[in-house]
Parts: C-alpha cells; sequence; structure tokens
C-alpha cells in the first residue's frame, strides 16, 4: 500500500468564499497511480472548512448567507477581546469565523474506486475560506494500491 502526503496552497480572495478543490484532488490521485483507496483532505486552518456538496452558484451564495446567520460578525464575542489575550499586533477580530469552521468540520475522507474519486454525480470537495482573504493549504493524504 501506498501512503502519498501533499500540500496544496490556495490562495482566497474573499472574506468568505468557496472554492471547488475537486480538480486538484484529482490530479493530484492521477500522479499517484493509486486505483483503490482513500484520499484524506484536511485543512491546516482554524478559520477554514471542508465539505462535500454540490458547486452551484446559487447554493454557494445560499451557503455563505446561511453562515453569516449562523455566526453574525458583529455579535459580542469573549474571543474578540484581544485585550485580554497575548496576540500579534496583526491579530483579527474573528470569533465569528472559528465558530462557523466548527460547525463545518476541516476534513473529508473520499473512497478511490478504480483510479478515481467515488464521489457522486453532483458531489464536489469544497473548500471554505470564513476570514479571508488569506494563502491557505490543504493536506491531501492518499493512500491505497
Amino acid at each position: 500500500m501506498q501512503i502519498i502526503n501533499k500540500i496544496l496552497e490556495i490562495e482566497t480572495d474573499d472574506n468568505i468564499g468557496i472554492y471547488n478543490v475537486t480538480p486538484q484532488i484529482k490530479d493530484l490521485l492521477a500522479e499517484t497511480g493509486i486505483k483503490n483507496g482513500q484520499v484524506l483532505v484536511s485543512s491546516r486552518h482554524t478559520t477554514t472548512a471542508l465539505t462535500i456538496n454540490e458547486y452551484e452558484i446559487r447554493l454557494l451564495e445560499d451557503i455563505k448567507a446561511y453562515l453569516r446567520k449562523l455566526a453574525p460578525e458583529n455579535e459580542q464575542y469573549l474571543h474578540n477581546d484581544l485585550h485580554l489575550r497575548v496576540v500579534p499586533p496583526d491579530e483579527p477580530i474573528n470569533a465569528h469565523s472559528h465558530l462557523m469552521a466548527m460547525t463545518m468540520g476541516n476534513s473529508e475522507v473520499i473512497p478511490i474506486v478504480e483510479g478515481k474519486l467515488g464521489l457522486g454525480t453532483w458531489q464536489s470537495v469544497l473548500f471554505l475560506e470564513l476570514d479571508g482573504p488569506r494563502k491557505r493549504t490543504l493536506s491531501v493524504q492518499l493512500m491505497g494500491i
């Protein structure tokens, strides 16, 4: 069995943005020659998330609106009391982003079946930026034979 670890870099361009990373994961899989196994995709940040869903422009806007309702940016959050904790000078006010990320989760496991990602017709692996824009990374571990 092979176990291959890769890093995907993503430059986000919005405060809340949704990015389809399925093509990049497919490219990494094609490089490995793995026919059967699984791919673990994991975000390396506490204010981002991963999910599997449909990549459709109107649904993406619905997701953003839902997340903003779930954890409004203008609420009072203890994490945002920067004067009460030691933080770097560029520390953002971002408790809402952490809460959104916790709700969504930060990893997905996708089966590899006959050399292809075992996703349904309308499924894509979506990376959610919740505190951008920033440079982000995903850990991709491909395992199989």
